[in-house]
């Protein structure tokens, strides 16, 4: 049977069947979006980018030739999560990561990332090296006084010891930090290419330096959407302006293949802010480098 034109693919991520046993690579959405502090709707991003990735049914990577959909991926639906209780929720998403061998995740709100760590920094037994593509820090002590909320979630990780902060790597930064704040991420050890130095040196060199930094030992990649510039990415609770194109982070991420990465999560994809599914297409995309590149080694 030929292969059903991609308005028809059906509604897993790259048209996988939802649910079902976990595979090398799985997917899963991550419906939450109680941890935000200004726009909501993150919890309609993991089928926003479910539906996007239909663009990207119909061929192979155009330059590594990868084709996912027929790699051992599986979409495992979306996790459960306790309605209106984010410490709750943490929970329940960490104890349904935990057995899942290479977990990619579809968000949702930033603060699933810190039950993503956990889950991950058990089944690997040491700190992981962290790749952060983002607007903000997200190394605030509370978002708001919410402890959990998703302006902390690197704060907690790096205190909770899950990652390495000297093999941390925040890429796109640019929006208003508390100087303590800041001051604080950088005492830790973690490197931060804000916007403006990204758009000054060619994506290749970005690439060189992350990898360089984050040497050898597994490692994790958070790519928050609002890293990219509106223009690029205007479905998001906390849109900052002067961000990364969507060249850029494609750019980037293809480079980044001897990263020894054991997980990977979109977050922050708002659908009712979203124009044209311009933020999810970007979204499923991204993952879809993504796969491209941990299944290529």
């Amino acid at each position: 049977m030929p292969h059903p034109p991609t308005f028809a693919t059906p509604p897993g991520f790259l048209g996988l069947p939802i649910g079902g046993k976990t595979a090398r690579f799985s997917i899963a959405g991550m419906p939450l979006d109680i941890g935000t502090t200004n726009r909501p709707g993150a919890r309609f991003g993991p089928a926003a980018i479910r539906r996007a990735s239909a663009m990207l049914v119909d061929g192979a990577h155009p330059k590594g030739r990868q084709e996912p959909a027929k790699g051992d991926l599986a979409d495992l639906g979306d996790f459960a999560v306790a309605l209106g209780d984010l410490e709750q929720s943490l929970a329940l998403v960490e104890s349904q990561a935990a057995t899942v061998e290479h977990l990619v995740a579809l968000g949702g709100d930033h603060s699933v990332t810190l039950a993503l760590l956990r889950a991950l920094r058990k089944r690997v037994g040491q700190p992981l090296g962290l790749v952060h593509f983002d607007a903000h820090v997200d190394t605030w002590p509370d978002s708001f006084g919410q402890k959990w909320g998703h302006g902390s979630v690197f704060y907690h990780a790096i205190t909770e010891g899950l990652v390495d902060p000297r093999r941390t790597v925040q890429v796109g930064i640019r929006s208003p930090v508390d100087p303590a704040v800041m001051r604080w991420t950088l005492d830790q050890g973690v490197t931060v290419f804000d916007a403006e130095q990204v758009q000054e040196h060619r994506p290749a060199a970005i690439a060189g330096e992350i990898v360089t930094r984050l040497d050898s030992g597994p490692a994790y990649l958070s790519f928050d959407i609002d890293a990219l510039d509106p223009a690029f990415a205007p479905g998001t609770g906390t849109p900052e302006v002067g961000g990364l194109s969507t060249y850029q982070a494609q750019a980037i991420l293809r480079r980044l293949g001897a990263i020894d990465f054991r997980g990977m999560d979109l977050m922050e994809v708002s659908p009712p802010y979203d124009h044209a599914e311009i933020t999810a297409l970007a979204a499923a995309t991204l993952v879809w480098e993504y796969l491209c590149v941990v299944m290529a080694r």
